[in-house]
């Protein structure tokens, strides 16, 4: 495949993933997606599962599922049958069927707190959020999803990127398409990136403007396993009892270090969640 053909690839597997996020509490139209797109809805599903290695519908369910999963613990005034819409469900029974399937329990049994029987919160921190309005940036990324192996080799390509461009400010960001205390690890979605303070010319690298908007920011340092232990809390005990909602955006990780680049397993980092009111 052409250089130029794989780059206005990933430009439409983005457009898609953008419009999903953007329109998941409603019935999302594929059909005047593609026409937007001017193609066919067969090479937009295609272009899709090449880039992000699922097809478009799986994706919908899972970022509506997790959202799901998300409000009915954080909206405690918010009955199932309107969660249910939020999350762009037609119908109450539809959408308690899907959770049903994917959780092992239905809502009303997550909300009242079964949660816990597949969630275990295995630490507890003190840490105080501070609360933060992003504004969004350009980034160059690769995404990625799998172990630890393929995140340190997505990380030595980027790195490699960086030194080409004799790049000298920067940060190392990752975000979290899904969110690893409910999604299985193998299976999330990251997109690993670089953002500058420049624009980079004749680039190698896809480029996606950063999620903007507010964000509860937390400075954590530790291993990876401490970091997943901590993703945890954030979800299951922070937001629960802050007042908060968290939105569909991609909760994301600024590295101060990054030990995906070296044999040291300890990161310090700062991660980011989107929340509102």
């Amino acid at each position: 495949m052409k250089k130029d053909t794989i780059v206005r690839h990933r430009k439409i597997a983005n457009d898609i993933m953008h419009y999903i996020y953007k329109y998941i509490n409603t019935n999302i139209d594929l059909e005047e997606l593609s026409i937007n797109l001017k193609i066919s809805k067969y090479h937009m599903h295609r272009i899709f599962k090449e880039e992000f290695g699922q097809n478009i519908y799986k994706t919908i369910k899972s970022i509506r599922l997790q959202k799901a999963a998300s409000l009915l613990l954080t909206n405690h005034n918010s009955t199932i049958t309107n969660i249910a819409k939020m999350c762009g469900y037609s119908s109450q029974g539809a959408f308690i069927k899907v959770f049903k399937d994917k959780f092992n329990m239905t809502p009303k049994e997550w909300k009242r707190g079964d949660y816990k029987q597949l969630i275990k919160i295995k630490a507890s921190y003190s840490l105080k959020a501070q609360i933060l309005k992003i504004k969004s940036k350009k980034i160059y990324y690769i995404r990625h999803k799998g172990d630890i192996d393929s995140k340190k080799l997505v990380w030595e390509k980027l790195n490699t990127w960086v030194l080409s461009k004799d790049i000298k400010e920067y940060n190392q960001i990752t975000l979290y398409h899904d969110n690893p205390s409910i999604t299985p690890l193998l299976e999330c979605q990251y997109t690993a990136a670089i953002q500058t303070q420049e624009i980079i010319e004749e680039n190698t690298l896809p480029s996606l403007m950063s999620p903007s908007g507010i964000y509860a920011k937390f400075d954590f340092q530790g291993s990876y396993k401490e970091f997943l232990e901590f993703i945890n809390w954030v979800y299951f005990d922070w937001l629960i009892n802050s007042g908060y909602e968290t939105t569909t955006e991609p909760s994301y990780v600024v590295y101060k270090k990054n030990s995906f680049l070296d044999d040291e397993d300890f990161f310090i980092a700062s991660y980011y969640i989107s929340i509102y009111m």
